[in-house]
């Protein structure tokens, strides 16, 4: 067992631990290194490679086949339009589970975070129990205004509104938390209103953190099947249309479809890094 001379303080000095053998250091890095290839890189890999792999024609057919092009139209949008709305509420509930005192707080903030926990199976349950043509707000919507609330595109926008709800929340509450309450008082001390405010001095400061949780809500929605596929198997967004697919034994046009949406979640992810690094320094 190798000895190193201690300094005054009975610790090893720094030149000696300068030529002390890496292993730990590099065993680490090449466990943390394999693990993601292992999981990520290379699954990411092969779908691109099965989906290119019969050439690019072959690709491009069973891409642009209507089925595929309504799939990925659907989920783009239905996601889209679940952003907006959960950025504009998920920012008013983070303000106002930072701002406001009222009872059952705590339990609404324990609440915010059931979409993550509860399996998206069970939220499609939950949902059908709830908006379906047999209860009285499904009969209501479909009879009274001719909206079918599920098993139509509505239905995907609930759905979606539930699983990306944390999100934005989630995102915003910690930079609220580190706001100081003296530049808000300061601008009410001077005759702005709670509206200008919000507007002029504390949006600004949360707009990054707004970005995030919105396309970090927008990639988790790309992904969504459990619920979807229980409010809505007609019509497919792209999860369903995959699990059709590979169902059918058609790689080929499921690889295809992956590809796309790993590109978009791709493009998220760099977006949101980006974000992310600018908004800490």
């Amino acid at each position: 067992m190798t000895s190193y001379p201690l300094n005054s303080t009975g610790e090893i000095s720094l030149a000696e631990r300068r030529i002390q053998p890496a292993w730990g250091k590099w065993g680490l890095r090449l466990a943390a290194v394999t693990y993601l290839a292992a999981f990520v890189a290379v699954p990411v890999i092969v779908v691109n490679v099965e989906g290119l792999r019969s050439g690019w024609d072959l690709f491009w057919s069973s891409l642009v086949r209507p089925a595929a092009l309504n799939a990925i139209w659907l989920t783009l949008w239905t996601a889209a339009l679940m952003t907006v709305i959960n950025v504009i509420m998920g920012t008013l509930t983070a303000y106002v589970l930072v701002s406001y005192r009222f009872p059952g707080k705590e339990i609404l903030n324990t609440l915010v975070d059931l979409p993550f926990a509860i399996p998206t199976l069970v939220t499609g349950v939950m949902l059908v129990l709830l908006y379906g043509p047999q209860t009285p707000i499904g009969s209501f919507f479909d009879k009274q205004l001719g909206i079918k609330l599920l098993f139509a595109p509505p239905g995907i926008v609930i759905a979606l509104l539930f699983v990306g709800y944390p999100f934005v929340i989630r995102a915003v509450q910690p930079v609220l938390l580190t706001l100081e309450p003296n530049q808000q008082d300061a601008a009410q001390t001077l005759g702005a209103s709670d509206w200008y405010t919000f507007r002029r001095v504390i949006f600004p400061a949360i707009r990054p953190a707004v970005v995030t949780g919105g396309l970090l809500s927008f990639a988790r929605a790309l992904g969504e099947f459990g619920a979807i596929v229980i409010v809505a198997i007609r019509p497919q967004v792209a999860t369903v249309y995959l699990y059709g697919q590979v169902e059918g034994g058609n790689m080929q046009a499921a690889s295809a479809v992956s590809v796309v949406l790993l590109l978009i979640a791709f493009v998220i992810t760099l977006t949101v890094d980006v974000v992310e690094s600018r908004r800490h320094a």
